[in-house]
């Protein structure tokens, strides 16, 4: 999901930040890893994270805007009972999985666009799409504020080279093992309230194509700046079925997935 805003503002290096490694050879930031290896855990296991303010911050914000969408968790607790910095990354994913509740595909993506125009100034789109035309160098920018901007929704990421429109340009973003869908197990969030809504948000209201390439074998994701993204008919993963072995939502009689489905 996209976390953008437009507002012109200086800032200072988060304290959290000392705790990030940067590649010498490529752009690549690792940040909040708390596996001794520094790389995210291998697929089947869960991938430890030490979460600092900049975190925190961004999955409560995401969290109360979404609440308002979300089904009444069981017990009756709701996130704006809560301190604003003491929800954790299992509580976003929890309100994502009950926004999920009672919608259909499309809704839940309407949802998700509506959570992003939200959380940005008036006329941002417009602005953006005069900022940042869909050229190859927006492409490029793009990618590379993907990697310290979205760590903590996705985990450790970096740039790489991509070919589009057989030209090859650094606006591609490999996600090494992304952390919404590791710590949900869920395909029809990753599709439904990540991949289509951010990928429709930067294409039609910013402008700049983008296409998002999960890779369910391993939970990595490619994500490709300037290349168009296909219609969900013709996206493979309209034909992903469940994680069945680890998604408490998945139905193990179906195909595909059937959060998928409309």
């Amino acid at each position: 999901m996209v976390a953008l805003s437009l507002q012109v503002f200086q800032f200072s290096t988060p304290p959290q930040l000392s705790l990030c490694r940067r590649s010498t050879t490529k752009f690549s930031i690792r940040c909040g890893i708390a596996e001794p290896s520094g790389v995210p855990a291998p697929m089947g296991q869960k991938t430890r994270y030490n979460d600092g303010f900049f975190e925190k911050a961004f999955m409560s914000l995401f969290a109360r805007k979404m609440e308002k969408f979300a089904a009444t968790p069981k017990g009756g607790m709701v996130t704006k009972k809560r301190g604003f910095l003491d929800l954790d990354y299992d509580s976003f994913v929890d309100v994502s999985k009950r926004v999920m509740q009672g919608r259909s595909r499309m809704q839940q993506q309407q949802v998700v666009r509506e959570v992003l125009l939200s959380m940005l100034p008036p006329g941002a789109p417009a602005q953006f799409r005069k900022l940042f035309p869909p050229t190859k160098w927006a492409a490029e920018f793009n990618a590379a504020l993907t990697v310290p901007f979205f760590h903590w929704l996705v985990g450790p990421s970096e740039v790489v080279e991509v070919e589009v429109n057989g030209e090859k340009q650094m606006s591609g973003v490999h996600i090494k093992k992304c952390r919404y869908l590791e710590s949900s197990g869920c395909v029809g969030m990753c599709v439904n309230m990540c991949k289509i809504p951010t990928q429709d948000f930067f294409t039609n209201e910013f402008g700049l194509p983008l296409t998002m390439i999960p890779n369910f074998e391993d939970m990595s994701c490619e994500m490709v700046y300037g290349q168009p993204p296909p219609p969900f008919e013709e996206d493979p993963v309209s034909k992903q079925p469940c994680f069945v072995d680890i998604c408490a939502m998945a139905n193990a009689s179906s195909i595909v997935c059937h959060k998928l489905q409309a």
